[in-house]
């Protein structure tokens, strides 16, 4: 396969981020949905949980607007076209980024094909080259929910990326940070002690500083070989989260999408949760936030 083409210009993402950001804000094409925060300790993790009481909002304005562009909702896909007030930039030949639209964290930005491909899909050289192409410009998470059981919302496949820290009053890039390192080596894959369920890790030794098409390259062969770890098959493949940073990489087999009602996607395995309501607040907080991801995620055998 041909290597394509990164049309991002160096050094220009990040001021276009922000002035997007603040033209979609003055003209209500972004649906900023406010937030409080609490911070639940389990296993040594300062898991960040925010209550997002509106959700129900963005539930009625998502389901207004899947009705409004499509009679048959389910078959709605909003990248296909997207609006162009979330558009952010060309990536490369194969990826847009824009701004997502029902965004609970400032800055959330959507990495999507340009043509239609399934989310559920492998990613491939081209998904991580617009990935390291953006994050060469800021340092952030990048993460993929493989399927509606990880939290996928939208099957049109895309790549999410928020900025980092995530947790800026707790002076951590991100919660799980603290079992980071004693990530437990078998060759070049990891495994993180806490973690009582099946995953893999792979530090990624500053490849963001390389080319993109040449950090690309060496993040699919260990993508491959997360997969290969946790005992997925290198197709078409069953539902899991893939977190990403300039520094590692973590892969998690998933069994269900939610727990007790609390949905959960790769960022809950970052240490951050969403939850609708106090009640849900008091089921994490009962259960604990690590529990929840040992029920969501595939047991070890």
């Amino acid at each position: 396969m041909a290597q394509g083409k990164i049309l991002l210009p160096a050094g220009t993402f990040w001021t276009r981020i922000k002035q997007q950001t603040e033209h979609t804000l003055a003209t209500n094409a972004l649906v900023s949905i406010p937030t409080e925060s609490e911070f639940i300790e389990q296993n040594g993790v300062c898991f960040l949980v925010r209550i997002v009481s509106s959700l129900a909002r963005k539930d009625e304005l998502k389901q207004k607007q899947e009705k409004q562009n499509n009679s048959s909702a389910k078959d709605f896909n909003p990248f296909l076209p997207y609006e162009q007030d979330l558009f952010v930039a060309d990536i490369s030949d194969t990826h847009v980024c824009i701004l997502n639209k029902y965004n609970v964290a400032k800055y959330h930005l959507l990495l999507i094909t340009r043509a239609f491909e399934e989310q559920e899909s492998l990613l491939t050289l081209a998904d991580f080259a617009a990935m390291w192409a953006c994050m060469a410009e800021f340092d952030g998470l990048a993460f993929y929910n493989s399927g509606k059981i990880a939290g996928a919302s939208q099957r049109h496949k895309h790549l999410q990326l928020v900025p980092l820290p995530l947790t800026p009053t707790a002076g951590l890039q991100l919660p799980i940070a603290p079992l980071l390192k004693f990530a437990q080596f078998h060759n070049s894959i990891a495994t993180l002690p806490g973690f009582d369920f099946v995953h893999a890790f792979a530090p990624l030794n500053s490849l963001w500083q390389k080319s993109p098409f040449t950090a690309a390259q060496v993040t699919l062969e260990y993508y491959h070989s997360l997969l290969k770890a946790v005992g997925l098959k290198e197709k078409q493949s069953k539902a899991y989260n893939l977190l990403v940073t300039r520094e590692w990489m973590l892969l998690v087999p998933r069994s269900q999408e939610c727990f007790a009602s609390i949905p959960v996607n790769s960022l809950g395995f970052a240490g951050t949760f969403f939850v609708r309501n106090e009640q849900q607040m008091q089921t994490l907080k009962q259960h604990g936030p690590m529990n929840v991801l040992k029920n969501v995620a595939v047991p070890i055998n």
